[in-house]
């Protein structure tokens, strides 16, 4: 089939790389403007618009899905269908209605479990043991359509939402060439979501990346995982902010009681107090400086029986 693909972010160029190396043809990507990135702030393509680039296909970058003079080229292409991954910008109708198979988003998620922009970091956040992507229809109403295939994915103990997606988006690419193969051939009709089990995944914000201390130590350690790499957790430290990667709640014999926040450092490890057992900080990052380990942060700033995570 001829396809044009539609990807912003890293995440959807495996899928991109699957479909390039398929037996259909990729005429064209769909893919956000270019955008101010990384601490430079400079100008840079999409990297689905550099992958597309660097094998010579033709790249669009509408300001919006709906400019005319994108629907007039994506018409003069005529798609068969239009594989989605990470697009990050509505589908007018308009648009929805070019190619004969539609538009077929990849979700990264067991539909209609955490339909919406994050389904990955609640899965993370809300303690899923299962997880898993999903292809379906794209229709007007959010990731709601029709379901051509899924696969489930197991969620670790220590998966940050960036590291399960990483696994994702591989075994992802996979099973939405297998969705665009089955159409080609007929062989694969999409299935109607239920109406039960249907729940939504906002976009996590940093306000949303706040940890609080006074919660128990797996509510703790889920937040922090679901908002690494973004939005980022964090507390804040005799009045700064300090960002927080992965942490681990520690149990055992030897492990001190600690108030929620109260901070216990000896040269091995860092400890905070949480609602029932504390957590060990792994990398901390002090307002306007690098990233560091827990134990060395402690050494400079030696935190006192009176210090406490989040006042």
């Amino acid at each position: 089939m001829k396809l044009v693909f539609a990807g912003t972010p890293q995440v959807a160029v495996p899928s991109l790389q699957a479909l390039i190396d398929s037996g259909h043809e990729v005429a064209a990507v769909v893919t956000r403007p270019d955008a101010r990135s990384g601490r430079g702030r400079k100008v840079a393509a999409s990297p689905v618009a550099e992958l597309a680039e660097q094998r010579g296909i033709e790249v669009l970058k509408p300001a919006r899905a709906g400019d005319p003079d994108f629907l007039a080229r994506l018409a003069e292409i005529a798609p068969d269908c239009c594989p989605v991954v990470a697009y990050g910008a509505l589908l007018p109708q308009s648009a929805l209605d070019i190619p004969r198979h539609g538009w077929v988003n990849l979700h990264f998620s067991l539909l209609p479990a955490w339909r919406g922009a994050a389904p990955v970091q609640h899965a993370v956040l809300h303690g899923d043991d299962v997880t898993g992507a999903s292809t379906f229809r794209i229709v007007k109403e959010l990731d709601a359509g029709p379901v051509f295939g899924t696969l489930a994915e197991t969620v670790r103990p220590d998966d940050t939402s960036g590291a399960l997606l990483d696994r994702l988006a591989v075994s992802g690419a996979g099973l939405l060439v297998r969705t665009v193969d089955g159409i080609a051939s007929g062989e694969l009709s999409p299935v109607p979501q239920p109406d039960a089990d249907v729940s939504y995944a906002s976009k996590l914000e940093p306000a949303d990346a706040e940890v609080d201390f006074t919660a128990p130590a797996r509510r703790v350690d889920r937040l922090v995982r679901a908002c690494t790499p973004a939005p980022g957790a964090w507390t804040t430290f005799r009045g700064a902010r300090l960002k927080l990667g992965p942490v681990a709640p520690v149990t055992g014999a030897d492990t001190p009681a600690l108030d929620p926040g109260r901070v216990h450092a000896d040269k091995k490890r860092v400890l905070v107090g949480t609602a029932t057992h504390p957590v060990e900080l792994g990398e901390v990052q002090p307002q306007g400086k690098r990233a560091m380990d827990a134990v060395d942060w402690a050494r400079g700033v030696r935190p006192t029986g009176d210090d406490r995570l989040g006042d």
